[in-house]
């Protein structure tokens, strides 16, 4: 009896010792493929972080957590005094009367200031303020007033009109601001607080509910002669958000900054049930890209994707209808450099699920030319990872920068791209250089555009921006160019340098 329990003990002791050895042996492969799936994020975010950008803030609190009971007075006391009144001034040229010319002579011109009002939230204590692009849109003057009282002038560092969002700077120091939160933590369902400036009135607070995540409300204008693409991927809440709270700040019940309110949907123009914020993700990125470049790096994967509805799922013979269906790929673009194909479902982008267009847009949006993101892919009853090369829009991995571009093109006052494939297949051209920008010079007093391609300088083929600059140095007299613009409609200018 002894020998028989002894016998059974030992083999207890054996077996348990084996399972141990075999979990911890399954412990460690998970955390070895863990570690390589996620070594390309860490690297980016000690990328993002070492250029001395905005960040997310360093929490591990929940959104939502039990213990708030529906108070939400700590997060209120925490955002009001870091949002702030925005009124930006601008004077808008009214043209004279012909009538009343041909009969009193020529009028004096009528100068018709225009006020705008929003909200807009302090990020930084040093004085770096978000709002949005429309809110101070075309203004010649901004000025902010805080929650204190105290009114001082604002500096417009740059914009996004893609995204809607403004990066604006006050000179004060020790500030209160609101710290950056993870968009991809809220869900529907979680409550948040809606804080703005609205009808004039000081910090108002209102709350509800997150009712929605990645609409897509067709808000945002594309216009390719000046490089704007839209990005939409809304935050919708029921939380109250009138005229005045564009540029306000969403935020969680702990008080961190979810999203940015920028539009309502409404027939009367006031609040009627909806709101819409961009993610505090997306922003965070649009605002480190206008403080360290003057402008946004916006990434392409370069392709032409669409939603998997039930008629796609059913002429495909799709399992379901989850991911996003690529109809086709660019011509030289990241995606079909990297492998993908058309016909391919795209299910995640660095392991976060994507089920819309806008929930693509939005995770890729967040990334820079020349970064690799890991996509997966669903290729007939296969599924494959696939890295991915981001590029600029001009097909390239560089990164542009503003200030370095309006150095080199000053003495004509324009800014120039490298144009895409996409582009040369849709104009039927081999070549090009893209206006970027136009400010005053000699190229806006020949009559040219954002947008013009410019293909030939006096009938020589340009090709890149280096050797249009080359050209326009070398040459003396008079020059032609030709060129084309987005819509088709070709150009030929001539002007001396």
């Amino acid at each position: 009896m002894l020998k028989s329990g002894f016998k059974l003990t030992l083999a207890g002791i054996i077996g348990g010792l084996f399972s141990f050895a075999l979990f911890h042996f399954s412990d460690y492969e998970n955390k070895q493929e863990t570690a390589s799936q996620f070594t390309n994020k860490k690297e980016k975010e000690k990328k993002i972080s070492a250029d001395n950008s905005f960040t997310t803030a360093k929490t591990n609190a929940v959104l939502n957590p039990e213990h708030t009971n529906l108070d939400f007075t700590a997060a209120a006391e925490k955002t009001v005094n870091s949002v702030v009144h925005i009124q930006s001034s601008f004077i808008n040229q009214q043209k004279n009367d012909p009538l009343l010319e041909f009969f009193w002579g020529p009028q004096p011109n009528q100068q018709q200031p225009q006020i705008a009002t929003g909200s807009g939230v302090i990020i930084s204590k040093d004085g770096f303020i978000v709002t949005n692009n429309h809110v101070i849109d075309n203004a010649d003057e901004i000025s902010v007033t805080l929650n204190d009282g105290r009114e001082l002038t604002a500096k417009l560092v740059g914009t996004d009109p893609g995204t809607d969002i403004a990066l604006l700077k006050i000179e004060d120091s020790n500030l209160a601001f609101t710290e950056f939160g993870n968009s991809d933590d809220v869900e529907i369902g979680d409550w948040v607080l809606a804080v703005g400036n609205p009808f004039n009135l000081t910090s108002t607070v209102t709350a509800g509910i997150v009712s929605a995540k990645a609409r897509s409300i067709n808000l945002l204008r594309g216009d390719r002669n000046n490089n704007v693409f839209p990005l939409e991927s809304f935050i919708q809440t029921d939380a109250a958000v009138n005229p005045g709270n564009s540029g306000g700040a969403l935020v969680s019940p702990d008080g961190f900054l979810v999203g940015i309110n920028t539009a309502i949907a409404s027939q009367t123009g006031s609040y009627s049930g909806y709101s819409f914020a961009v993610p505090s993700n997306l922003v965070l990125k649009v605002v480190n890209d206008i403080k360290n470049y003057g402008m946004v790096q916006r990434a392409f994967i370069g392709v032409v994707i669409q939603d998997v509805d039930q008629k796609t799922m059913n002429d495909m013979d799709l399992p379901n209808t989850n991911g996003v269906f690529v109809r086709s790929l660019s011509e030289a673009g990241a995606a079909k450099e990297a492998g993908i194909k058309e016909n391919d479902v795209i299910l995640k982008v660095e392991n976060i699920e994507v089920n819309n267009v806008p929930e693509l847009q939005e995770q890729v949006g967040r990334f820079r030319p020349g970064d690799k993101i890991n996509v997966i892919i669903r290729r007939g009853k296969e599924t494959k990872l696939i890295e991915v090369t981001l590029r600029n829009q001009s097909g390239n991995t560089k990164l542009l920068n503003k200030k370095v571009l309006e150095e080199k093109a000053s003495m004509f006052g324009a800014t120039f791209l490298e144009i895409d494939e996409l582009d040369k297949k849709r104009l039927h051209i081999k070549n090009g250089v893209k206006i970027h920008s136009l400010s005053n010079g000699k190229l806006k007093e020949a009559g040219l555009k954002p947008g013009f391609i410019i293909t030939h300088i006096d009938k020589k083929p340009v090709y890149k921006t280096a050797q249009l600059m080359e050209i326009f140095n070398e040459e003396n007299g008079g020059v032609l160019i030709e060129g084309i613009y987005i819509n088709g409609t070709k150009g030929y200018y001539g002007f001396g340098l």
